[in-house]
């Protein structure tokens, strides 16, 4: 089944607008990297700038398997979800590459990107251990989202009609 066949049961495409709004309003998703026997899959934080580009830190120390992933990846995913109900849920994919951000380039980083959240433990990290800016340049967007109302809410509204 496509997400088209699923439209009568109330899961609809997210257009650029609505797509833009939810990263705007998450903090956290999976980061996908290829490697050699399974794709490698990550929680990531993540900031926003609100048009193309999602970045996210890295805490690399000696040795970081992500960020060397992520250094001769050629293209990613990031999966963005919520899932507030089993009524209520979104869910975006970005398809993209990923870079580490050089130190030269910090400084000219959009004021607004920031990241909202992050586990208490990597924030203590940060202070002590070396970090690795990353970027992930979207190339491709799709979202799809479900906002309806459970069955026995939408029975209810039709014996009222």
């Amino acid at each position: 089944m496509t997400v088209d066949d699923l439209t009568d049961y109330g899961m609809y495409r997210m257009d650029d607008a609505e797509i833009r709004d939810f990263l705007s309003s998450q903090g956290v998703g999976v980061l996908g990297l290829p490697a050699d026997e399974a794709p490698s899959l990550r929680p990531m934080s993540f900031g926003y700038d609100g048009a193309d580009t999602v970045y996210m830190l890295y805490v690399v120390g000696a040795e970081s398997r992500k960020a060397k992933l992520s250094d001769r990846a050629e293209a990613a995913r990031f999966l963005v979800y919520s899932a507030e109900t089993a009524f209520n849920w979104r869910s975006v994919l970005l398809t993209g590459r990923i870079e580490r951000v050089a130190d030269d380039d910090l400084e000219t980083l959009p004021e607004r990107v920031e990241l909202p959240w992050q586990p208490d433990l990597f924030r203590r990290a940060v202070a002590e251990e070396r970090t690795a800016l990353y970027r992930f340049v979207v190339t491709d967007r799709s979202g799809i989202k479900h906002l309806g109302l459970p069955p026995a809410f939408e029975a209810a509204d039709e014996d009222d009609a």
